[in-house]
């Protein structure tokens, strides 16, 4: 994979010899087009401050709570990286000798957590698309890491890098989507050793929005967080005050942390760049089979993760991830958007509330066309996900069949409903003008709307204009063909890559970028996936 000391070294001296001004002024007017407000950018900066939901009494919280530090401090976790039980020894950890298991005081657990910040900013290398992370902040992440793609015409198949760049042009397209979540399909049609070099090149050139940085290994997670500063045109200084990537930490339930995922919180955090612990924890299978059980693994997972990014540098960006379901006890396949799936979900925003950082959730189905089913698990899981105030919704659009394909279609129909919950969420406009009270004395009983000027002057903004409802009368619709929401789905999202423009990228960086990538690809073997 090439030499890591040369690599660390060859990132202080970016760090050192960075852009300044020349290249500034190479890019200049690109930077103020990029500057420019995107179409429709109502979408951007949301917020929630409806009073939220709870599953759970607040002794109920407290027993989760305590369990969960229970099982730190009597069962532990094995944690599969020396290096990684190295630093929590160092920290006041436990560490079985000749073993992977590590156990944790629950005094050095909760003095961990208290230096997690609890809201921080995203940095995209457009500043209108930076991400608000935490408090009453409300962020949606396309669909990521499906091994799947489909459409209607070319039905499921792997992924490739053709459908990976059409997923990430859609994904720019709508400003409901705030992130990509990492690669919306793996396009297995580059070579594995090499995919993460040109797959963030695409996402920094085809969008200018935050991107995910998978934690496969160390180079790997080192190349990701370069590329992120090449994107932004930035010194390594800066992005380490202005985090601009994230990476998702998923546990090895029941109570492991591999080391991939461990490498991965050691390289992000110690260079202050965002990571979310998220444990993957299915009632019934890798975790207890009652929600309460289940919940109490995920936290006792979560926080071992959490206290461990602040053992690698207090302070630095992390979220409370949950992905608590349930599986299908006569197949063993899991199951999402279920009630259970939405228990758990409030749950774990109450977890994370409890412990004043930002929580991560996720937009779910089991669906394997797009279908009732499709409509109302995405349904379920959104009302949960926002009404348990999470503020960083991954896999937001586009997840089919349990997250193993990315649907074209089903991204259409996400985005719809993500635009409905975002104008759901828009505070009541209660001013004079809205209350109407003059038009309604003008009118008077008896009277209609229809053609009042207080109407004629509202009517194009007054209410959401769905992407897919068809509300025809029945003739209208059958002379038409009697379109499904399937038939518009795949018209749209074709429609709108045609319509999609790539956003303005300084040449200088372009240049920069396409030499690191270069550079890399040629010290990456193709036989090597270390």
């Amino acid at each position: 994979m090439g030499d890591v000391v040369n690599l660390d070294l060859h990132l202080g001296k970016q760090a050192s010899e960075a852009p300044t001004g020349h290249r500034r002024r190479s890019g200049g007017r690109s930077l103020e087009r990029q500057r420019k407000s995107p179409g429709g950018s109502k979408y951007l900066n949301l917020t929630n401050s409806t009073a939220r939901s709870t599953v759970l009494s607040e002794d109920a919280l407290e027993a989760i709570h305590q369990a969960s530090l229970t099982i730190l401090e009597e069962v532990g976790m094995d944690i599969i990286l020396p290096e990684a039980r190295e630093r929590m020894k160092e920290a006041g950890a436990d560490v079985t000798p000749g073993t992977d298991r590590v156990r944790f005081d629950r005094g050095l657990i909760m003095h961990m957590m208290a230096s997690v910040p609890p809201e921080f900013t995203m940095h995209a290398r457009n500043p209108l698309r930076n991400v608000e992370i935490g408090g009453n902040n409300l962020a949606f992440a396309q669909v990521a890491s499906a091994p799947f793609v489909t459409d209607r015409e070319g039905g499921r198949r792997a992924g490739n890098r053709e459908d990976f760049r059409k997923l990430v042009k859609l994904a720019q397209c709508y400003d409901i989507i705030h992130t990509t979540g990492g690669y919306p399909v793996e396009p297995v049609d580059i070579d594995a050793s090499i995919r993460h070099l040109d797959c963030l090149s695409d996402l920094v050139k085809l969008t200018d929005k935050v991107f995910h940085v998978y934690a496969l290994d160390r180079q790997r997670t080192i190349d990701g967080i370069e590329i992120a500063r090449i994107g932004r045109g930035i010194t390594m200084e800066q992005m380490e005050r202005e985090p601009s990537a994230f990476t998702n930490i998923n546990t090895s339930s029941p109570l492991r942390l591999d080391g991939p995922m461990l490498q991965g919180i050691i390289e992000m955090s110690s260079r202050n760049q965002v990571v979310v612990v998220t444990p993957f924890t299915l009632a019934g299978a890798t975790a207890p089979v009652t929600i309460a059980g289940a919940l109490v693994q995920q936290n006792a997972e979560a926080l071992c993760g959490i206290a461990f990014t602040q053992m690698v540098r207090k302070g630095s960006p992390v979220m409370y991830g949950g992905f608590t379901s349930n599986v299908d006890m006569r197949t063993g396949v899991p199951a999402f958007g279920t009630p259970e799936y939405m228990r758990a979900a409030i749950a774990g925003g109450q977890l994370a509330r409890k412990y004043n950082m930002p929580y991560r959730s996720s937009n779910t189905s089991a669906s394997n066309a797009l279908d009732a089913q499709a409509a109302y698990e995405a349904a379920f899981s959104l009302w949960a996900l926002t009404q348990g105030g999470g503020n960083f919704i991954m896999h937001a659009a586009g997840w089919s069949e349990g997250g193993l394909t990315a649907s074209f279609e089903k991204f259409i129909l996400d985005v719809d409903m993500l635009q409905m919950v975002a104008e759901f969420l828009t505070p009541l406009d209660v001013s004079t003008e809205a209350l109407a009270l003059d038009v309604i004395r003008e009118t008077g009983p008896g009277g209609h709307y229809f053609v009042t000027p207080h109407t004629l002057v509202r009517c194009e903004t007054a209410f959401y204009s769905p992407i897919l409802s068809d509300r025809r009368n029945y003739e209208a619709w059958s002379e038409a063909g009697r379109p499904t929401t399937f038939d518009h789905a795949s018209r749209v999202f074709k429609e709108k890559l045609n319509t999609y423009e790539r956003p303005p990228l300084d040449s200088a960086i372009e240049e920069e970028l396409d030499a690191f990538v270069a550079k890399r690809r040629s010290e990456c073997s193709p036989q090597s996936d270390s």
